[in-house]
Parts: structure tokens; sequence; C-alpha cells
């Protein structure tokens, strides 16, 4: 039996990729911080049915000693490093945070595992925020970063840490440069999620609009558990590298509004209000991934398209919020 230790395992793509590797065979170890009450902590991993199929080990990013002994009680044959402080936003107010959890994090990790087990293979979840202000139409391996926000650039600095401990110290490290990806796991803070909630609240009448900030920005959206699929295989493979993954396909904030309302037929213009308090300080206008690289190599292709992902997170806040969601997860 493998066994796995997922950092960041109560977020979104913690939790995904836990029920796939426990559906695998995995032994899986996640760490926890413990700063939030159970309730919270357990909530996605609840929701998927498997909180109770995982190893929680205490530990903080911040704590290279609590993470060494989460490494050795765990002896991961792979470790993915998903835990950051994620939400762009909130690293220009807390730019410090995010650079010591998000950037400094990853090399407490990669460090841990250096020292206990070296063997282990490590992924880390590098960030298409990281190609910021564009330096190609469309992203690969090759384009150039240049980083837009504190998250972005402590992403950066992740990933090239991940690099250098792969070509200095010969671990088995590679990064997924992931491209944006929900579901109803994500978090209510991201645009996304704060779209379907609202639309799920404005259906049942418990709310009449919702105020968001750049509709004309560009994301590459899929769905977490196909990206989830992508990180495994990448740690499957005999020599470590990086990989773009996207769904090459580029909607706007405004088009993904139209989907989510017209699925609950409503209209998207009635209820959008745009206030410029919710605008960036810097923003990124476009991410547009091209991940052939890990068509070619990994055999790696999202299966879920962008209106069934819409329809799955409407349906899912529809049921949280007591209406009549036709639960799916993905």
């Amino acid at each position: 039996m493998k066994s796995a230790l997922i950092t960041g395992i109560t977020g979104q793509d913690g939790a995904y990729l836990a029920r796939m590797l426990l559906g695998k065979g995995y032994r899986v170890h996640g760490l926890l911080r413990r700063s939030a009450s159970s309730d919270a902590i357990g909530e996605r991993l609840r929701w998927l049915g498997i909180e109770s199929d995982v190893v929680m080990l205490d530990a903080d990013l911040m704590d290279l000693s609590s993470i060494l002994r989460a490494v050795e009680m765990s002896r991961p044959d792979e470790v993915y490093n998903l835990a950051a402080q994620s939400f762009v936003k909130t690293s220009w107010t807390q730019p410090l945070l995010t650079g010591q959890v998000t950037g400094m994090g990853a090399t407490n990790m990669l460090e841990a595992v250096r020292i206990a087990a070296p063997r282990a293979r490590f992924y880390q979840a590098s960030s298409s925020e990281m190609y910021g202000k564009i330096q190609a139409p469309v992203q690969d391996e090759r384009t150039p970063f240049y980083p837009r926000s504190p998250y972005a650039a402590a992403k950066a600095f992740a990933h090239w840490m991940t690099v250098n401990y792969r070509e200095s110290f010969g671990l088995h490290a590679s990064s997924g440069i992931l491209f944006n990806h929900e579901s109803p796991l994500r978090g209510i803070e991201f645009v996304t999620r704060k779209i379907t909630d609202a639309v799920a609240r404005i259906r049942l009448g418990l709310a009449d609009h919702v105020v968001l900030g750049n509709l004309d920005a560009r994301r590459d959206w899929g769905h977490a558990a196909d990206y989830v699929e992508a990180m495994w295989l990448m740690l499957q493979q005999e020599h470590a590298d990086d990989y773009v993954v996207a769904t090459g396909r580029s909607t706007s904030v405004r088009e993904f509004c139209r989907l989510a309302f017209a699925h609950a037929g409503l209209d998207w213009e009635r209820h959008v209000r745009v206030d410029a308090a919710h605008l960036r300080p810097a923003e990124v206008d476009v991410l547009h991934g091209d991940a052939s690289k890990a068509r070619r190599v990994l055999r790696w292709a999202p299966r879920i398209t962008l209106e069934e992902m819409v329809a799955e997170m409407v349906e899912a806040d529809l049921e949280r919020l007591g209406g009549k969601g036709r639960r799916r997860v993905a």
C-alpha cells in the first residue's frame, strides 16, 4: 500500500486528491493546522464522504520540526504540497504572511522531504497567476513569468525552489502550473463560487443581487476533480518535470455569470452590479493555457466541460441553501 502526504488536504484540491488516492488504494495522510474549528476544517472532506478515511497529522508549514515529524510518521511515497494562502486579493493586505506560507512554506516542505524522505516523489502546486502580465497570448511551460500580486510572486519563488531542489539534490520534484480550477468545494471568497452562491440565493428569494469587480477578466477554467488527476500522473513519471494543466479555453467573468444565472432560469444582467472596490490593485487581464505537454506526456485531458462544472456548482449551492439542487459530485 502506497503512502501519500498532502498539505492543504482540507482545501478544494486536497479533498479531491485525497478521494482519488483513497480510490487507488493509498494510505492518505494530511497536515492539519489547528487554526479553525473542527467543523470548518473537515467540511470538504465530509462533503466527499472521506473524512474518516484520512489520517490527520498536526503540523504547520512555518514549523519545520512539525513537518519533519509528519514526514517521518507518514513515511510517504508521494508528497503533495497544496497548502498556501491562496486568495489573491488577500495577498495585497497580507503580503508577508503570503510570502511566508506560500513561498517559504513550500521550501520547508522540500527541505523536510530532502532530509527525511529523499526517495519520495514531490508535487508543488504552482499557479497560472505567475504569468500575470502575460508575455504570450497562450501560456505554456516556456512562457516567462511576470507576477502581478504578492501571491503570484510567492508562487513563483516556490516554483523555482522546486526546480532548484530537483536539480541540486536529485529530488523527484515536479510542479503543476495549474490554471484556474473550480468545483462545489471552492471557497466562497473566490469569484466563481461567489457567483454560484449568489445565483442560488437569488433563485430562492434570499438575495436580490451580487456585487462583482472586473467582468472582463478572462480565465481558463477547469474542474478541480480533473486537475488532481494530472497531479498524480506527474508523480508516476520516471523523471520529474513541470507541466501546464489547463483546458485551452479562456472565458470571461461576464460569460461565467451568464452561464450560472441561465442555469437557474435568471437573467444575469438584472442581478449583477459592479463596484470598483472589488478591482485588484494590479489586474491580470487574461490567462489562457496550453496543456499540450501534459496531453502528450501524461496522456491527460480534462473531462468535465465549463458548462457542466457551472451547473454542478449552482446545483450544489441550491442544495446547501435548502433548495432543490440535484447533488452531483464530480
